[in-house]
């Protein structure tokens, strides 16, 4: 096996060099490794195959190929050692050549080997082995790869709050993150139309808020034309118990996955005004809301009360989520009840603030500051920027370019997330007989296409631009079938985006590539959507 490092240079040397005159075999890994050097030739292992691993990390990462064999009926052992050139080594190694989550994969007459400086680098290293190895677990191609990621935050987010899905679903939703180098897991627990996290000192937020009356059938939005076909008469709702989430979030961390949770304010609160109404600045009638859109009642920036339950929702949040962020909404809050609350209207005057939207940053900052002080920073929607941004936020830029641009501009940091390229309730075909979506349209060319750093943007000001994430809404989204049809392949081509070099990024290579890829979602029994095969055909046909 090798005991060596290879450096870098002299892997971009060997990616210059014709090994041999026959074709190696392709290969066909989904986001685009940095750099990769083929050659004719394999290791093949017949019934069983050693891993040799010695650190905690290593033995972590060789875990997952052990379960991967396991799916191919071959005994796979960790052991401290090994030898021959059909075996597999896993080396955590101190150089810093790599950055912190790549890795070098190194198959050739001496076997595989995998070696990083981060245990995350070693897991992915392992995941892009997995996708080389022969469909019957036998064999693996000849080839050296080079590989890191272009973005250290690499997101995809799913919203509960109009739909809940298993836990299960939610574990399986983090394996294809983890499968495709997606880092983060943006998890929306709370809603107008559903509370979704246990909070114990809050129990109404499970007995009410958890729950709507009914939901709305066809299209409908406070903010567009309606489609309404009525409403289906059924109760529906649910909570994930903080033993779910901790469990969830222990088997994120095993796949190097944040989970980021979502706790919405100052607006999108009627779940929790529902179960207790005081927080309003109307004091109520409140229901959890039946239907899709933007709501005027929202929690009372006039009122104590609604921030010591905020700041106590977030007590609880915090010791369930060791994620440095924790992202606060601050998106779609109107005004109207502020306008007209005498709470709200004396804490503006009291504080000498000029108009409805310097208190919703007073709102944001305030809580900003509080959760700072629990050692954690905040991530809100791009509409925090209106009426000052907090000192430490982190925005996340929705609603097209220009709120990630002036918050890069203004040396706060920034998650590229923009509804023309990142939106995956949006539809992904113009046929009618595609599935009730948000509404426009994004194939999976467009999102490819995207760029998340805007040309605007000198060096230093592109440095904020930590990186970019798909969001997944759920107001039609009912079961966890229509989730995976709407997000893949499309979250294929995010993460490229978000791990691939920038130069390295070509469309029909990619094309190519999901040729295979889609039999690997097959077998990791994936509802993707098949749009983009009819590309794949014409384009393999014009080679062939």
């Amino acid at each position: 096996m090798h005991k060596f490092f290879i450096p870098l240079l002299a892997l971009l040397l060997i990616a210059g060099c014709d090994k041999k005159s026959s074709s190696p075999a392709p290969i066909n890994i989904v986001p685009k490794p940095v750099l990769v050097s083929t050659a004719v030739g394999t290791v093949r292992w017949d019934e069983s195959v050693s891993i040799e691993a010695v650190s905690q990390g290593e033995k972590d990462a060789a875990e997952f190929l052990v379960d991967f064999f396991k799916t191919k009926n071959i005994r796979a052992e960790v052991v401290s050692s090994s030898e021959g050139n059909n075996s597999i080594s896993i080396a955590m190694i101190n150089q810093h050549v790599l950055y912190k989550e790549g890795y070098h994969l190194i198959i050739d007459e001496q076997g595989v080997m995998i070696k990083a400086n981060s245990a995350a680098g070693l897991f992915y290293g392992v995941q892009s082995l997995i996708q080389i190895i022969s469909a019957d677990g036998k064999e693996v191609p000849f080839v050296s790869i080079t590989d890191y990621p272009r973005f250290s935050y690499r997101g995809l987010h799913l919203d509960v709050g109009r739909h809940m899905f298993p836990a299960a679903f939610i574990k399986k939703y983090i394996d294809l993150l983890a499968r495709h180098k997606l880092n983060t897991f943006h998890w929306h627990l709370t809603e107008d139309q559903g509370w979704r996290i246990e909070i114990t000192k809050y129990p109404k937020l499970q007995e009410v808020a958890a729950y709507r009356n009914e939901t709305v059938i066809g299209r409908a939005t406070t903010r567009t034309r309606n489609q309404v076909k009525g409403y289906d008469g059924k109760q529906y709702g649910g909570y994930y118990t903080q033993e779910e989430i901790k469990d969830i979030v222990q088997y994120a961390a095993a796949r190097h996955v944040t989970i980021i949770p979502e706790i919405e304010m100052p607006g999108h609160a009627m779940a929790a005004l529902a179960a207790y109404p005081n927080l309003g600045c109307t004091g109520g009638t409140y229901e959890t809301a039946k239907t899709w859109g933007v709501f005027d009642d929202v929690y009372c920036a006039g009122k104590e009360d609604a921030f010591l339950f905020l700041q106590d929702v977030l007590n609880e949040v915090i010791e369930l989520f060791p994620s440095e962020y924790i992202h606060i909404g601050g998106d779609e809050c109107p005004k109207k009840r502020w306008e007209k609350c005498p709470h709200c209207q004396k804490r503006m005057k009291d504080l000498g603030l000029k108009d409805e939207h310097e208190l919703q940053s007073y709102f944001i900052q305030r809580m900003e500051k509080y959760l700072n002080g629990k050692g954690k920073k905040i991530i809100g929607w791009d509409e925090i920027l209106e009426g000052g941004l907090a000192p430490n936020a982190t925005v996340m830029s929705w609603r097209g370019e220009e709120g990630g641009i002036a918050a890069a501009q203004q040396n706060h940091d920034v998650i590229m997330s923009p509804t023309g390229w990142c939106y995956f309730d949006y539809n992904q075909d113009t046929s009618k007989t595609e599935p009730l979506g948000g509404g426009s349209y994004l194939p999976v060319s467009k999102v490819y296409s995207y760029e998340p750093v805007p040309a605007q943007l000198d060096e230093v000001q592109s440095r904020h631009i930590l990186g970019v994430q798909a969001n997944v809404w759920s107001e039609y989204l009912t079961t966890t079938d229509y989730v995976e049809y709407m997000v893949y392949p499309r979250a294929c081509a995010i993460a490229e985006v978000a791990w691939s070099p920038k130069d390295a990024r070509d469309y029909k290579d990619f094309l190519r590539r999901m040729d295979t890829h889609f039999d690997r979602l097959t077998e990791w029994h994936v509802n993707f959507a098949r749009h983009i095969q009819p590309s794949i055909d014409s384009l393999r046909a014009l080679e062939q």
